[in-house]
């Protein structure tokens, strides 16, 4: 039987293991959005992960919605995302970046020029994001005029581009948790009367597009995506009929070829059975290699892989707290937990500081 811990190739990677470390927005990003010194060191702790994803990371100064989050769309930002890359392939690591633009759960405050974010809607989301002034609630967003779309579009393939200058392995679309990409997709949010909004067609061509300029750029070896087709964070209401709407999305995307498909099982960091969803007929369409989210204990995770319901397995909040996840889970060895309070923004203190085991498994 495969194991968790056994290598893989993935796309045009060959892996260690297949413990993924999930993308997991940490608010500390320097002045510019530019990834930190600290980054370096945090990535590079965890770069015994089979894979890294990075923290969500916005492909355009529209794209922003959280205080500190890091982008990938300037010269300066590659440079700081090179020597997080340079770290983590030094430890013998692989790493992509997840890219990211949030439309409507962000705040005027974090927007170029402070004007409104944009979406598929101009209905504002009943959620929170994160600014200088602590937790605000979302600002009314404005939707999108048809002929802005391109231009959005292009934005995620000019930073595919980027994450190679920058030394990345690939990129994952972030295509889940209600941002813009989710908030097309659904009809609970997508009131579009033009070409991008109606039927499931329609909606699924922001993503086809999205999907196909990253491909253009980098290919579909290099390309992953992130879906999660009834988690109803940031007020993602549940599509009439997330079944068909997520079977045809994947069907759209097969031309592409793209290296894996990572999804998120149930709510996001919450019931895992929040929605009935069939997961394996999704799988049956897709190609590539399966990545699943959300929830998964070592022992899940184990028989995941042994019985080839997922090719990896994903694992956010542990990787935090134990930078030696891969190792404590082959060893079946404690977990350390984390601590909440210094999830967001900071410094040091609960992002570089969670100590590895040493080899008599005390901690160093």
């Amino acid at each position: 039987m495969t194991s968790l811990f056994d290598p893989m190739t993935l796309g045009d990677m060959r892996l260690s293991n297949r413990v993924v470390m999930a993308p997991l927005t940490r608010n500390r990003a320097a002045p510019g959005q530019v990834p930190s010194a600290l980054a370096v060191q945090y990535y590079a702790q965890r770069a015994s992960a089979g894979l890294i994803v990075t923290e969500a990371t916005q492909v355009s100064p529209q794209g922003q919605g959280y205080l500190d989050t890091p982008g990938l769309h300037n010269a300066e930002q590659v440079q700081g995302w090179r020597r997080v890359t340079d770290a983590v392939h030094e430890r013998g690591g692989k790493i992509i970046v997840q890219l990211w633009h949030v439309g409507r759960i962000s705040h005027v405050s974090l927007q170029p020029g402070g004007v409104a974010p944009v979406s598929s809607t101009a209905r504002v989301a009943r959620g929170k994001t994160f600014t200088a002034a602590g937790f605000e609630d979302c600002s009314v967003p404005r939707a999108l005029d048809i002929g802005e779309i391109p231009g959005i579009v292009a934005s995620y393939g000019h930073a595919a581009r980027l994450a190679l200058q920058a030394g990345f392995d690939g990129v994952e679309v972030h295509g889940a948790n209600g941002y813009l990409i989710d908030q097309f997709l659904r009809d609970s949010i997508n009131d579009r009367q033009d070409a991008y909004g109606g039927p499931i067609e329609n909606r699924v061509r922001f993503l086809r597009e999205v999907m196909q300029a990253v491909c253009a750029e980098i290919g579909g070896a290099r390309t992953g995506l992130r879906l999660s087709p009834v988690t109803p964070v940031n007020d993602a209401g549940q599509d009439s009929d997330a079944q068909a709407l997520f079977e045809h999305a994947v069907d759209q995307l097969a031309p592409l070829k793209l290296a894996f498909l990572h999804l998120i099982e149930g709510q996001t960091g919450g019931p895992r059975d929040v929605a009935p969803f069939d997961y394996a007929a999704l799988r049956q369409r897709f190609g590539g290699a399966w990545m699943v989210n959300n929830g998964y204990s070592r022992d899940m995770a184990l028989a995941a892989v042994a019985t080839g319901a997922a090719d990896l397995v994903a694992f956010g909040k542990l990787f935090i707290s134990n930078p030696d996840l891969v190792r404590r889970l082959r060893d079946d060895l404690p977990l350390a937990s984390l601590n909440p309070k210094t999830l967001y923004g900071g410094g040091a203190a609960g992002y570089t500081d969670y100590p590895a085991l040493s080899a008599d498994c005390s901690l160093v």
